[in-house]
């Protein structure tokens, strides 16, 4: 597996915060950003039944756990981490389901051209080279192929501050999605959607506990919806979801 610096030290990166016990701080603000994982699921749920899929960048496989259930004909996780990988065999071994793991580098995969009928993803794209990722998930995609990803932005300026006055909690080479990557995945594939998520949902995550539970959260995150039809407002988004054909 051929890696460049960048790669050598994501996967340092990875393999360490995935040899801690504890989670990231971080970790509390994702509730923020609930129903992006909701449409992401439902779009996987819609879409991928009997079909070959590839979870990229897929960590210790948390999200397999749920796609499995919605009867693909093949699922395949890689990852940089060796330590995700054991861990996410180790799960799929207790849990008796049937997955591919590999350790292997997604700007740079082991597949043939056109393997698979949808990759997709969670905070993976960022950690790698835009153009470099995006041709591997084209190449490895079927004619008609889809892309779904879930990413981090990199517009809003206060969450940006928060970032930089915490810089050991990400990796040195991560690069939360600024409108030029954007428009690259635009360029580069066809039907592209782009869905922003975690404005007021995240302003006012003090004051809900369960978004799947909270009506409050339900409101902020149908009023950020609204918000963000304006383009002014999708700057200060924390996250987007996004879907994508080959061409």
């Amino acid at each position: 597996m051929s890696l460049t610096d960048i790669n050598i030290r994501e996967k340092k990166f990875h393999n360490k915060l995935q040899s801690q016990k504890k989670g990231r701080f971080e970790n509390i603000f994702y509730k923020a950003i609930y129903n992006s994982g909701e449409d992401f699921f439902a779009y996987l749920k819609d879409n991928i039944k009997n079909s070959e899929i590839l979870d990229y960048g897929c960590g210790i496989g948390s999200s397999i756990e749920k796609t499995i259930k919605y009867s693909p004909k093949k699922i395949v996780g890689i990852d940089i981490s060796e330590i995700s990988i054991e861990k996410a065999k180790k799960k799929a071994e207790e849990l008796k389901i049937d997955v591919d793991f590999r350790v292997d580098n997604c700007e740079k995969t082991s597949f043939e051209n056109n393997t698979f009928d949808i990759v997709y993803g969670s905070g993976i794209l960022h950690h790698l080279q835009t153009d470099k990722c995006l041709n591997e998930i084209n190449r490895i995609l079927k004619s008609n192929g889809a892309l779904v990803f879930i990413e981090p932005l990199g517009t809003n300026p206060i969450i940006n501050l928060y970032r930089k006055l915490t810089p050991n909690s990400r990796s040195k080479d991560e690069h939360p999605l600024i409108n030029k990557d954007l428009e690259y995945i635009n360029k580069k594939f066809t039907k592209t959607t782009i869905k922003y998520y975690g404005f007021l949902t995240l302003v006012f995550f003090p004051f809900y506990k369960s978004p799947d539970r909270s009506k409050l959260f339900k409101l902020l995150a149908n009023i950020d919806q609204y918000l963000f039809k304006l383009k002014f407002f999708q700057l200060f988004a924390w996250s987007v979801l996004i879907v994508a054909k080959k061409n």
